[in-house]
């Protein structure tokens, strides 16, 4: 009897530790061994497979693995013809998408796309940067870059195609950024004929789903607390970050306790003004998935 199996596909590399990370959190244990190939998932009906963030569309889309997580760039990149299942932001530090921009040293006179007419551009998003001059009919040379394009744009050519998060790295290298060709996050995406397949695909969307709730519990915490009956009311009015809160009676009469789910970055003002609404035994305590 042949067991079914589902391969996904993760990146290796940069952000192959907060990927497995994130799956963790999911309820995936993945355990990397430098001995094995095939990493160790606890789940015997799936199998990981690590490959380059750039390569992972294209191995989609080809079925040599039925679902992959890899950023929307490189989807676009290799102009993978694939299912997109959903969208993750995996970087709980800027909750931002990352950006392939067009980049030129400080002092060029380079001021838009139309001033690259005849000039050399170097990026490791060949394909993304020749439809972008396409598009705005300009006519430059574009050369894959395999690594350090910050270091050459004051020497080598005379702009580059880089990604970016917050820009400071671009700001480090004294580039200043002159246009945005794409916005990026991570993407669960999956093989046509896999998202056909009932099986699979059910188990492409239980991965998704509990994917989705761990990221989202990343910005939320738990709140707990009692208050008596008759401030409650005033509690809810006044604090409309309270939301939709559980409510349930105490043993001792006229008291409630009273618990709901709110964004991490409001608590350190919220918990003062529960105290001064009545509030007691204020709880705060971290979520590992929401699921909504």
């Amino acid at each position: 009897m042949n067991e079914k199996k589902l391969k996904l596909g993760l990146p290796k590399g940069s952000l192959q530790d907060a990927t497995i990370e994130k799956m963790g959190k999911a309820g995936f244990n993945i355990q990397v061994s430098s001995r094995s190939y095939l990493p160790y998932v606890d789940d015997e009906q799936m199998e990981i497979r690590l490959i380059r963030a750039q390569e992972i569309s294209r191995y989609v889309e080809l079925g040599y693995l039925d679902c992959g997580i890899t950023g929307h760039d490189w989807v676009q990149e290799n102009n993978s013809d694939v299912h997109e299942v959903g969208e993750f932001l995996f970087s709980k530090a800027t909750r931002q998408p990352a950006r392939w921009v067009l980049a030129v040293p400080e002092e060029s006179p380079i001021k838009s796309v139309k001033d690259l007419n005849g000039k050399r551009i170097a990026t490791e998003v060949v394909n993304l940067t020749k439809r972008y001059l396409r598009k705005h009919g300009v006519k430059a040379e574009v050369e894959f870059s395999w690594g350090a394009t910050e270091v050459k744009a004051h020497e080598l050519v005379d702009a580059i195609v880089e990604i970016t998060e917050t820009g400071s790295s671009l700001r480090a290298h004294r580039l200043r950024i002159v246009d945005t060709l794409l916005t990026s996050t991570p993407r669960l995406i999956a093989n046509h004929t896999a998202w056909k397949d009932k099986w699979k695909r059910q188990k492409i969307e239980t991965i998704a789903l509990l994917l989705k709730g761990a990221l989202d519990a990343e910005a939320k915490v738990g709140l707990k607390m009692n208050i008596e009956e008759k401030n409650l009311k005033g509690l809810l009015q006044s604090l409309p970050a309270l939301r939709r809160p559980t409510i349930s009676t105490l043993s001792e009469e006229g008291w409630v306790a009273v618990e709901t789910i709110i964004d991490e970055h409001v608590v350190r003002e919220l918990i003062p003004q529960l105290k001064a609404a009545g509030a007691e035994g204020i709880i705060e305590y971290p979520l590992n998935k929401v699921v909504y």
